[in-house]
């Protein structure tokens, strides 16, 4: 769970030292359920955008939300546990092994060739096609509109459901290969632009409540930040330890379907009080 926040894939890696193969497939699937360094930045600028500049207040925010992320990563192992993954819990048992002095260059050499470089060669695999899965869509036109612009107006009626709208699940597809581009994607799609980096945190906030983007899509769009699919080289990375393509499928279904559940409860609830 703690690996998960930094890395998707690592925290799916990490899941190897645990022995019980049915609470290892437990912890892969929920992997994503932590923000990892993708989702992070762009929480906290959604955070300082709509809801508060306060620095302190903000940490409180971000924390809570964090937390609310441990907790839903409790309640659905527990019911993955009582349903598609029933079992005896395994015992939980830490033998210390014979103490040896660490070897700093092996363990050095191990970690760069047999973590990062893989990690690394995944995710350029899944970046050069969606980079430019990314350009076509935001310079090839159909009847004077971008292909960006086509999706994201397909999908309006379909995000509007869930607190969202057409350019933030848009921004979300196109942002499979790595969550940092979700934001800057959903910029492009509000200001017609190309992508690039965003400015000032008050300069993108007007962008977006200039388009409709309020605070309750603000606290949608950070749910959803929380709980979707896992990026593409965490997903590549549960096939390589699994082998399943029925565990691969789950770990992205799960939480896209716990993130979606939430938001529409979000949005019910905001439409009855508000």
């Amino acid at each position: 769970m703690c690996m998960g926040i930094g890395c998707g894939a690592v925290g799916v890696t990490g899941a190897r030292i645990i022995d019980s193969p049915r609470e290892r497939i437990i912890a892969i699937i929920t992997n994503s359920f932590m923000p990892c360094n993708g989702r992070l930045p762009a929480i906290i600028a959604l955070i300082a955008m709509f809801f508060t500049d306060s620095s302190v207040l903000g940490s409180a925010i971000l924390t809570f939300f964090i937390a609310f992320s441990v907790l839903m990563t409790f309640l659905v192992s527990k019911i993955l546990s009582k349903t598609v993954l029933k079992g005896v819990p395994a015992s939980f048992t830490l033998e210390l092994p014979p103490y040896r002095m660490p070897k700093i260059g092996k363990i050095l050499l191990r970690s760069v060739f047999d973590r990062t470089l893989k990690i690394l060669f995944r995710a350029v695999i899944v970046a050069v096609p969606a980079g430019a899965a990314i350009w076509l869509c935001s310079n090839l036109t159909i009847g004077g509109e971008t292909l960006l612009k086509i999706l994201s107006d397909f999908l309006e009626p379909f995000g509007r459901v869930f607190g969202l709208d057409g350019t933030v699940l848009s921004g979300f597809i196109l942002s499979l290969p790595a969550n940092e581009i979700a934001l800057p994607i959903m910029a492009m799609g509000y200001s017609g632009g190309t992508l690039s980096e965003l400015g000032t945190a008050a300069e993108t906030a007007a962008l977006f409540s200039a388009n409709g983007f309020t605070a309750k899509t603000a606290l949608c769009t950070i749910i959803f930040f929380l709980f979707h699919w896992p990026c593409a080289t965490t997903v590549i990375t549960v096939w390589k330890e699994t082998k399943s393509a029925k565990w691969t499928a789950l770990s992205v279904l799960v939480p896209l379907l716990t993130g979606l559940s939430l938001c529409l409860l979000v949005n019910i609830v905001s439409k009855l009080l508000f």
